[in-house]
């Protein structure tokens, strides 16, 4: 049976349009009561007490949950760095709160509406602290310190090093220097955190949840209520989006708590929670800004000889998946290119902000931008097309990444450039003078001349899996049945469905590798009492390892029943390549199993007058290695390049002292159908990746990689001003443009 580059339906796709679908705020058990919880609302301060009297006696109030309720009052993704509920407990410092969305007290009843009404009659006295919402403050020696058992703001330092810096810059003819401001990025899910805790028949504390890995959230909340993993069990339904923002903890481990507490007491009832849009804003991690200084330097032959960058990453108030992320965005920081002596700092850091975590690219977007930015600013100094200074200077298969390491077979970063510049209008000159863009753009619009018209490129990789010695592994359970012939087919995996389609990929791999029809493939999934870990569905890499542990595992499977050793009941781990962690004096090392490649151009239209900034047509040239399902890939793209619309020009997330002032999303933009360009023009190659099963790359980040970086371009190019901040809101144009004072927020 052949399924591999077919578009077959979604599996799911019958669900969702009927609204049979289940999600996790979806889902209701009997007797089920209502949770709400209290949220800090402000950035830094003591909790000295909290009185729940007025609370405990509302009418319909089952239980109050505080921080002397938690068995191990913490919880973490890499560092247990963060109170569950914060107030006076056993746990030092666990008493304070560090940013607007900590939780300090929950509430159980009998109907939501009771529980939000006893949340307010929560009495907490709080003794404010200083507020420290800035980087650069953040790291001076009298800032106030988040974390006093760090002693210190800083909470992480990247580096590499390459080749001998200091020469690379006496080489180089032009060097061009910049300090860049990347933004946050709220998630904007569409389904909010939620959760339905309850005891199982195994007596095991069950929460049905949204999230991307089923094992890390299992870890986390064992070691909060001070249970073993195996009593802890997680189970995922459908999920509405995640992007990476639900790789972190939400409300899992307090909704667990109160199933847990009105159990000890013999009420034996299912917990629910769901949060608001805003308290989804004020609690939940968000992509994190950077703030950068850049020195890049190249020879008048179009040689990038010298990188120099130094990176603050504000972290929010807990670790969440800072270090991971900064350490890609070092990486990223680099760009795909061959550059001989490199140097990169790069320090996380606490603040009284909102918690940072993964979002769809991790950190790959803000290190993208600012090594674009300067390639395009060199080839501007230089008077050379950006395409040519590009194919001057991307790697190609055998060439060493900036870490000393080769590039993982299978480099595409040239084809997928040329294809983008073909698809956008470049022409490869015959007479040696290389690539050029044909005229057109910087030009007043004939029919409305306070605008213009401009165009930019810019081109990325994503690291495919996680990074930098990590120990990937992907687990799957295969079951055949049947008489003779197979006839039914169980696949058990932790893969996530957090809306791109994982489900019917997995479904498809699975028919392929065991030559029968899809109908006759089963998944039991995403629900740790049934299924072995099969990581994360993020860092682009779940049909990636997946794919690979059905391969393999399908072979071993078929095997046994060709040898009538039936019904076959296997589990089978996919072991990749080994990464290796970065070397402690230099930072080199092999940081990546594989990569996906992208290069993007956008055309943009700037009104001079309002300075509104419209993103018409964006080509996209990606190379995906083997497209499984053809339209769900061309799906992925076009709405992960919408999502970077909202980044480039739209989403402008506003904190001060600490605040939050886009708590909604009537004051926090998403792009709606009114601001998806024109056109879209996707390009999807398929070159395979020798690693890959079916030749398959990563693809669910690689289309947000740059697209922010060309946008910037293609505003130079229609203004003849570079914008080192972003989004491009009007303000910030006007501003650049010299129309407005003042500062944008």
């Amino acid at each position: 049976m052949k399924y591999i580059g077919k578009s077959v339906p979604r599996v799911d796709a019958l669900e969702k349009v009927t609204g049979r679908a289940v999600y996790a705020s979806d889902m209701t058990l009997p007797g089920q009561a209502y949770m709400k919880m209290l949220l800090a609302h402000r950035p830094h301060a003591i909790v000295k007490s909290v009185d729940t009297s007025a609370a405990e006696s509302l009418p319909g109030v089952i239980a109050v949950l505080t921080s002397k309720d938690v068995p191990a009052n913490e919880f973490g993704y890499y560092t247990y760095d963060q109170p569950v509920l914060c107030g006076p407990c056993a746990k030092p410092y666990a008493d304070r709160v560090r940013y607007v969305g900590d939780r300090v007290a929950a509430v159980v009843a009998e109907t939501e509406e009771t529980a939000r009404q006893a949340v307010d009659l929560i009495a907490v006295e709080y003794e404010d602290l200083p507020v420290v919402s800035d980087v650069e403050e953040a790291l001076k020696p009298d800032a106030p310190v988040l974390h006093p058992d760090v002693g210190s703001n800083q909470f992480g330092h990247h580096f590499l090093e390459n080749g001998d810096l200091a020469e690379g810059f006496r080489q180089a003819d032009v060097i061009v220097e910049a300090d860049y401001n990347t933004p946050a990025q709220e998630h904007a899910y569409l389904q909010t955190e939620a959760g339905l805790a309850y005891i199982d028949e195994d007596g095991r504390v069950a929460v049905i949840t949204t999230g991307q890995w089923i094992a890390k959230d299992r870890k986390q909340m064992a070691h909060a209520l001070g249970l073993p993993e195996d009593r802890v069990r997680v189970i995922y339904p459908m999920t509405g989006g995640a992007f990476g923002g639900r790789e972190d903890i939400s409300v899992q481990i307090i909704v667990a708590l109160g199933a847990l507490k009105l159990h000890e007491r013999g009420i034996h009832r299912p917990v629910k929670v769901v949060w608001t849009r805003e308290e989804s804003i004020l609690a939940h991690c968000k992509r994190h800004p950077f703030r950068v200084h850049a020195r890049w330097g190249a020879t008048r032959a179009g040689k990038i000889v010298a990188a120099e960058v130094k990176m603050l990453a504000d972290g929010g108030a807990y670790k969440f998946t800072t270090s991971i992320v900064t350490s890609n965005s070092v990486l990223n920081s680099l760009g795909p290119y061959e550059i001989p002596n490199v140097r990169v700092d790069a320090y996380d850091v606490y603040t009284n902000n909102v918690p940072r975590g993964a979002f769809r690219g991790f950190g790959g977007p803000q290190g993208v931008y600012i090594a674009e930015q300067q390639v395009n600013k060199l080839a501007d100094a230089l008077g050379m097309d950006p395409i040519e200074l590009r194919m001057r200077n991307l790697a190609g298969e055998g060439s060493l990444q900036t870490t000393g390491a080769p590039y993982p077979p299978g480099v595409t970063i040239r084809e997928v450039t040329e294809q983008c510049a073909l698809g956008a209008g470049w022409e490869l000159f015959r007479d040696g003078t290389g690539w050029n863009r044909k005229a057109g753009y910087g030009e007043t619009d004939q029919a409305q001349s306070h605008k213009r018209r401009g165009i930019g490129v810019a081109c990325a990789h994503k690291n495919v899996g996680f990074s930098f010695g990590y120990p990937e592994s992907c687990t799957v359970g295969i079951e055949l049945y049947g008489g003779r012939e197979i006839e039914r087919v169980v696949i058990r995996h932790g893969a996530s469905e957090v809306g791109m389609g994982t489900h019917t990929a997995i479904t498809q791999m699975a028919a392929e590798a065991l030559d029968i029809p899809m109908e006759q493939v089963e998944l039991i999934s995403s629900d740790t009492a049934e299924v072995e870990d099969a990581g994360s569905v993020s860092a682009s890499r779940m049909t990636f390892f997946i794919g690979n542990a059905i391969k393999e595992g399908a072979e071993i499977a078929l095997q046994k029943w060709r040898d009538e050793d039936r019904p076959v009941k296997i589990t089978h781990t996919y072991w990749p390549h080994k990464t290796t962690p970065p070397d402690p004096v230099t930072g080199q090392c092999d940081p990546n199993v594989a990569y996906a490649y992208t290069t993007q151009a956008a055309e943009v239209v700037v009104d001079l007058e309002t300075g509104l900034v419209e993103v018409e047509k964006i080509i996209c040239a990606i190379d995906v290695g083997k497209a499984i399902n053809p339209q769900q890939v061309v799906g992925q793209i076009e709405g992960g390049l919408i999502q970077s619309v909202g980044y480039a020009v739209l989403e402008n997330f506003v904190e001060k002292d600490g605040r939050v002032l886009t708590a909604n999303l009537s004051t926090y933009l998403v792009p709606t159908i009114a601001d998806i360009p024109e056109k879209i023009d996707t390009i999807v190659m398929e070159i395979p990746d020798p690693r890959g099963p079916w030749g398959v790359r990563g693809l669910g980040e690689v289309m947000n990689m740059c697209l922010a970086a060309a946008v910037a371009a293609a505003v130079h190019s229609a203004t003849g001003v570079w914008f080192d901040d972003f989004p491009l809101i009007p303000e910030r144009v006007l501003r650049g443009l010299g129309k407005l004072n003042g500062r944008t927020p």
